[in-house]
């Protein structure tokens, strides 16, 4: 008897979590992807150049590095819970390129500097702030 309450019980749970979480219920929570390479793809939707595209990788002990374009940089990130971002102060090589790519490494700095929020979506690591949308492509 106690068997059959049980399954029924687990059965009726089965049956109403999935609806349950398309009612609103909390999803897993996401968890940052450390130590990947990632490449930019677009910033505010302009997609960058094949051969100048910024990269980024963040790792375990929360230090971001890449490629902004023109010049190498680094940075402490901090991935914080809600899926909310923050980068401190950017170090950033001097070296000089044509004033075009420099603009786009201006544009990419300061979208990673000010990004606020982080989410993976569709293999995709974006990052949002105030300075629009930045979309990345994992490479391997």
């Amino acid at each position: 008897m106690k068997f059959r309450i049980l399954l029924a019980a687990c059965t009726a749970l089965a049956v109403a979590a999935p609806a349950a979480a398309q009612e609103g219920m909390p999803q897993a929570r996401k968890v940052f992807p450390f130590g990947a390479q990632w490449l930019a793809v677009s910033l505010n939707g302009k997609r960058y150049d094949m051969n100048d595209r910024p990269a980024l990788n963040i790792d375990s002990q929360m230090r971001a590095r890449g490629f902004g374009g023109c010049n190498t940089f680094s940075a402490t990130s901090y991935p914080l819970n809600q899926q909310r971002f923050a980068v401190g102060p950017i170090a950033l090589t001097k070296k000089a390129c044509t004033p075009a790519l420099m603009e786009l490494e201006r544009e990419f700095l300061v979208a990673l500097r000010t990004a606020q929020q982080w989410d993976l979506s569709g293999g995709a690591l974006i990052l949002r702030g105030q300075a629009g949308e930045l979309r990345f492509e994992r490479t391997f």
